[in-house]
């Protein structure tokens, strides 16, 4: 798995909603702009609501491919994005987070809630194991991340993660150096059981 990653399309884990400083809008825009810059696709959840519809709107606004992956129920509840290209309607949360790892060369969490965690941890999670090789990062938006990050690093400390589980997550307030970051990836496998 060694090599760097060629990053064709960006999976996004976002809110649902906008949170309360407008920046995380601002920077939500800035980034899918950045990626329909770069020529990377959106991969996301296909909502249309909060950070979610901002990117999306952003890369679409900019001539970049976006490729929502919505459930059924979150369809019915009338938050899908109907002004994509391509929107995936799967059955459930889990072929919903499969389907977007598939169509995923890297992931990036902006701020989110518990299932921008929630999808985060998992793909780390599946790093970790050697499930897959990809880059996977956090925009700390105005430190929304930084106590979490603050957290990971207690987790090392205290012995619940390794350091080289730890470097599998690269966290930056600049989507720039992100995306950089993830043109220069190269996976180190994790022996998460050594010592």
């Amino acid at each position: 798995m060694g090599g760097h990653a060629l990053v064709e399309r960006i999976c996004v884990f976002c809110g649902s909603s906008s949170g309360k400083d407008p920046a995380y809008a601002t920077e939500a825009a800035a980034m899918g702009k950045l990626l329909a810059d770069r020529g990377i696709g959106l991969v996301y959840g296909g909502g249309r609501v909060g950070l979610m519809g901002v990117v999306a709107d952003a890369v679409l606004e900019a001539g970049g491919e976006v490729i929502g992956v919505i459930p059924k129920h979150l369809m019915r509840a009338e938050i899908a994005h109907h002004g994509l290209p391509k929107l995936h309607v799967v059955a459930d949360m889990h072929e919903r987070k499969a389907t977007m790892a598939r169509l995923s060369d890297g992931f990036v969490a902006l701020p989110g809630g518990a299932g921008t965690l929630e999808e985060l941890f998992e793909v780390w999670t599946w790093a970790q194991l050697g499930l897959h090789a990809k880059p996977v990062g956090l925009l700390d938006v105005r430190g929304y991340y930084s106590k979490m990050a603050e957290f990971i690093d207690h987790m090392v400390a205290e012995g619940f993660l390794g350091g080289t589980s730890r470097d599998l997550v690269t966290v930056t307030d600049d989507a720039e150096a992100l995306l950089d970051a993830f043109s220069r990836h190269t996976y180190t496998p994790v022996d998460k059981w050594a010592g």
